[in-house]
């Protein structure tokens, strides 16, 4: 039995748990009331497998940063940790594509791949240890491996899995995949006992995954694997990483791996398990996590409620009085606010999408934003000026810089800084500050231990975030120069 690779594939649009989950901090990122996030439950599943060296995570560019950060946490057993990082979002087929030939060109012909969605909850991990065994045994007699939950319920919002002839006492043949039913299906699906959710999980060979690709859609195959052609990867202490070329990853086609392959090939079986798996896709999924008081309501957060049943009200920065109201979800966070009828929550990515299309910055991003150097917080802001807390990690240092239409004034509340400021390079200690006039390059780092806490003021005609000029970044994020 070859090697096995878990590969968590983390991608989403975060539009489902709008407003906490944002198109630049999607799902996987949020955290639970444990204070975990989702990407760090799968990442310890998996990690924590038996015989696991290595672990593959498919990923967007922009979120490469804050995945690592949320692994360096937990990898108590330094697993080696290998990224693809995707331009954008081509959907699952493309996604497992590289993540095989990656592998393949790694680690051989049988190693196996264990596909993961980074945003689901498993409860029970024994079950899910379990279930893996059973499929990686499958996997090498040749078989592309699902795993199939039992239902619970009749659930309209899944898609299924139907059992086909029995290959063991644990496994069937996979007879077809069924798209999300009406209700009245889903009941005969719960009632007939032939039926199991589709959890989006896989586990296979990568060399029987890349010759049913071959069979089925060379057409994703061929464009995936010019594009890791034209890709180069950079190796770090315990992790390699692999940035896909834009234009030719752009070339791929937007599929998902259900309809590209596992629809059409008959080498498709399914393991049927119970794990208390959730895929945590709505808000009500979300209130299932958390025990209600005597009148049915889960809150989170300073709450006075009067006559309130049957509610779900989180918000952690600010009081909440409710009066009168039943089967409401209420989300509060700093700079939007949710009330959906409970019955309702899967249609709240309907305002993300809306607020994407008018071009709102709240389908985008928190007034906290996420930085490979730290994190700004926009306190205030009005015609002409704007007021940002900035925090930059120990050793950590924000790229070289110009802005066109604005002024900076940089304030140190804690730590210390080292400041770049034209032809300028000075330290900042707490309480000192500086001003940096529009056109003037700069930089700020932390050479410090602890964290640098700064306040910048700016002002000017623009101050917009793409008003920024890089001349040299330690993240990557400066283009490389054309060859003369």
């Amino acid at each position: 039995m070859g090697t096995l690779i878990p590969c968590i594939i983390a991608g989403g649009a975060g539009t489902r748990l709008w407003p906490v989950s944002r198109e630049a901090m999607p799902k996987p990122f949020m955290r639970l009331p444990d204070g975990e996030s989702l990407l760090q439950k799968t990442f310890n599943r998996a990690s924590h497998l038996d015989g696991v060296e290595s672990l593959l995570t498919v990923t967007n560019r922009e979120v490469y940063f804050r995945t690592v950060d949320d692994y360096r946490l937990l990898n108590k057993n330094k697993i080696h940790l290998d990224f693809l990082l995707e331009p954008f979002g081509r959907n699952t087929a493309p996604a497992i594509a590289a993540a095989a030939l990656h592998v393949q060109a790694l680690r051989g012909d049988d190693a196996q791949l264990l596909i993961l969605p980074a945003d689901h909850l498993i409860h029970d991990v024994e079950a899910f240890a379990t279930a893996v065994t059973d499929a990686r045994k499958l996997a090498d007699e040749g078989w592309m491996v699902t795993f199939g939950l039992i239902p619970t319920r009749a659930e309209t919002g899944f898609g299924y899995i139907e059992k086909g002839q029995a290959l063991s006492d644990k496994a069937y043949q996979v007879a077809r995949f069924v798209e999300k039913p009406d209700a009245t299906t889903a009941n005969e699906y719960l009632n007939g006992g032939l039926h199991l959710w589709n959890a989006g999980m896989f586990c296979m060979r990568v060399d029987v995954l890349l010759h049913e690709l071959e069979t089925h859609a060379p057409d994703v195959l061929a464009a995936v694997r010019h594009c890791l052609s034209q890709c180069n990867s950079k190796e770090g202490s315990n992790e390699r990483q692999m940035e896909l070329d834009a234009t030719t990853f752009a070339l791929a086609p937007d599929i998902s791996i259900d309809y590209a392959l596992m629809e059409r090939s008959q080498k498709v079986a399914v393991v049927p398990c119970e794990l208390g798996w959730s895929d945590i896709g709505s808000w009500s999924a979300i209130r299932e996590l958390a025990p209600a008081d005597e009148n049915g309501n889960q809150c989170n957060g300073q709450v006075v409620l009067h006559d309130v049943t049957n509610c779900y009200i989180d918000s952690k920065k600010r009081l909440v009085g409710a009066v009168g109201l039943d089967n409401l979800i209420i989300i509060d966070t700093p700079d939007a606010l949710l009330i959906a009828d409970a019955e309702r929550s899967q249609e709240v990515k309907v305002i993300a999408q809306e607020l994407k299309r008018q071009g709102h910055p709240a389908y985008l991003l928190h007034n906290t934003v996420t930085r490979p150097w730290g994190t700004y917080t926009v306190l205030e802001e009005g015609k002409r000026f704007k007021i940002k807390r900035i925090v930059v990690k120990p050793q950590a240092s924000l790229s070289l810089q110009m802005h066109h239409h604005r002024s900076e004034h940089w304030i140190v509340v804690s730590g210390m800084a080292r400041v770049t400021n034209g032809e300028r390079e000075f330290m900042l200690d707490t309480n000192e500050s500086t001003f940096i006039k529009p056109g003037h390059t700069h930089r700020l780092v932390n050479p410090g231990v602890i964290d640098l806490v700064m306040i910048e003021v700016q002002s000017g005609e623009y101050l917009g975030e793409d008003d920024i000029v890089r001349f040299t970044d330690v993240y990557g994020r400066v283009p490389a120069a054309p060859s003369a």
